[in-house]
Order: C-alpha cells, then structure tokens, then sequence
C-alpha cells in the first residue's frame, strides 16, 4: 500500500500524472531550519520526517510505503517558507523579482526496512516585478501555502523567465525522481 505524508492536493495530482494513486496522511511536522544547517539538508530532514512519521501511523499495515516530500525556494542561502501573510509574500516576491533562485525539492520513500531519497534542484529567474504586479498577485491568495510565495502552475507562471531543472519539482514532487524512487521499492 502507497501512502503519501502530504496535503498538498498538488502531490496528489503529480502522483496521478505517474498513474498512481495514494491514500493521504496528515503528518505534523515543524518547518524550522535549526542554525547553520544547509538548505539541501533542511529540506531533506524534513522530508524524511515527513515520511518518517507517516510510517509510524501505518506501522501495522504490510508492506506499506510512505512518501515524503518537501520543497523549499532559496535565495542568497535564506530559505523561503510558506508566507504568513500578505506583508510576507510582498517581501518574498518583491525579493525574487528580476531575480534567479534555487527550488530544492526532495522525496523519501520509507517502509519497515528500508529508505531510500532523491533530490531535485531547479534554478528559476524571475522577469522584474512592479509593485502593482506583486500586489495583483497576492491579491489572488494564490501564493498562500506556497514556498516562495508563488505557484509556477498558476498564474505566476507568467513571471518565470527561465527555468533550468524541473518543472515538476518547481510545483512540490519531481516526477522523474519520485518515479525511479518508486520503482527502487517495486511500487511502480
């Protein structure tokens, strides 16, 4: 059994695109990157917690698989979350404007005797901003719940210059690194 240790209804749809569909678990797991700690490293701990804790409320189930998964937008090594608020997703945006940024996403695959990761790292430029712009953007709620503040599938799409790596890790789950995962496990 496939599980995925994720809300985010954009995993959902990624896994769908691979033809494979998962039961959901709701893990809670603390974003906070601790002092000095690389951000490849972040995102990784916390994928695999993720996964990790996922598994914990599967335990009895044979053979079952958890996928974990996180992706963080890093500028300048400052690693860009989720905003908090408007105020939050102004600054970031108006930070990543005429700008080129890392996306790190990376996968854990866990089952009772085995895990397994992968990671995707994707450079994304921004075109320059207005302010009106970044405003009319937050406006639409779309970058809440978002790393970085926006959504490259949505209407920010139209700010991305260029993207070199992958488009599906840049949304939340790189499909070809997942896929390979999956197929390590015997799950696709």
């Amino acid at each position: 059994m496939l599980y995925l240790a994720s809300q985010s209804p954009r995993r959902r749809e990624l896994l769908r695109q691979l033809g494979i569909d998962v039961d959901v678990i709701d893990v809670d797991v603390i974003e906070q990157r601790e002092p000095g700690e690389p951000a490849v490293d972040y995102v990784s701990r916390v994928a695999r917690e993720k996964a990790g804790a996922g598994l914990l409320q599967v335990a009895a189930v044979p053979r079952a698989l958890v996928i974990g998964a996180d992706t963080e937008v890093v500028l300048d090594d400052e690693v860009f979350g989720k905003p908090a608020d408007a105020a939050d997703a102004i600054r970031m945006l108006q930070r990543l404007s005429g700008r080129a940024h890392r996306v790190i996403s990376v996968v854990w695959a866990v089952n009772a005797g085995r895990e397994e990761h992968a990671v995707s790292e994707s450079t994304v430029e921004f075109a320059r901003l207005s302010d009106a712009e970044i405003a009319t953007y937050v406006a639409t709620g779309e970058p809440f719940g978002k790393a970085g503040a926006y959504a490259i599938q949505g209407l920010a799409a139209s700010f991305v210059r260029r993207l070199d790596g992958s488009y599906s890790g840049v949304m939340g789950l790189p499909l070809h690194e997942t896929a390979t995962l999956l197929r390590h496990f015997g799950a696709a």
